[in-house]
């Protein structure tokens, strides 16, 4: 059973909703209030960063890009210990981040795993170019192409934002490639989730939703 961190009980607390659906509506409700502008950065206080120094139970983990312009916390108005965010150029995923979401599933117990891409990434932008150019990069940018090729062409087949693409397709592979979300969704204790965030306007679209059971 999920610990509670004392005080940690209002309607802005992820680790109080009832199923992974209803983590989904809360992260969503705190992105429209950072969008919005009226952000509450819940869970920042030292007394919260204290009571946690004893351990961690996040209600969600991020699978997101390394962007500095997409802090995740910030962007869904949470704060320590809500979202165990792992974050790599263009969300790419490897072992060592399939182990990473492994670890958040299986041994922390997240209700909510979501893959987020956004606007304007760059590891993103150097795979579609290499799509329009037909020349594989040299070096290890050709690691972020690869990934994010599949991504590329099957944006040019539906007529859609290549991130769109790639967050429905990074959260598809999560939840087909890593056992225990595989096993978690199964058992109706996860959610899976595709989102593209926006740069433009702050806010965050879904693409992807499997919530399993």
């Amino acid at each position: 059973m999920r610990a509670r961190i004392v005080g940690m009980t209002n309607a802005t607390d992820l680790k109080s909703a009832g199923s992974p659906r209803e983590v989904w509506e809360r992260l969503r409700e705190g992105n429209e209030r950072f969008a919005a502008g009226n952000a509450e950065a819940p869970h920042r206080d030292a007394a919260t960063r204290e009571a946690l120094t004893s351990g961690q139970q996040p209600a969600v983990c991020v699978v997101g890009c390394s962007d500095s312009r997409v802090p995740v916390e910030l962007l869904f108005d949470a704060g320590f210990g809500d979202i165990f965010v792992v974050r790599t150029a263009g969300g790419c995923v490897d072992a060592a981040v399939a182990a990473s979401v492994e670890y958040a599933v299986a041994g922390l117990g997240v209700s909510l795993l979501v893959f987020l891409s956004h606007e304007k990434c760059g590891a993103v932008g150097a795979a579609a170019g290499a799509f329009e150019s037909a020349e594989i990069p040299t070096g290890l940018t050709r690691e972020f192409v690869e990934k994010i090729a599949p991504s590329v062409i099957e944006a040019k087949a539906r007529g859609e934002q290549v991130e769109q693409a790639h967050a429905r397709n990074g959260a598809e592979l999560l939840a087909s490639r890593v056992p225990a979300v595989a096993a978690a969704l199964g058992d109706g204790t996860l959610g899976v989730v595709g989102a593209r965030y926006r740069l433009s306007d702050g806010r965050v679209e879904t693409t992807y939703e499997n919530f399993g059971g």
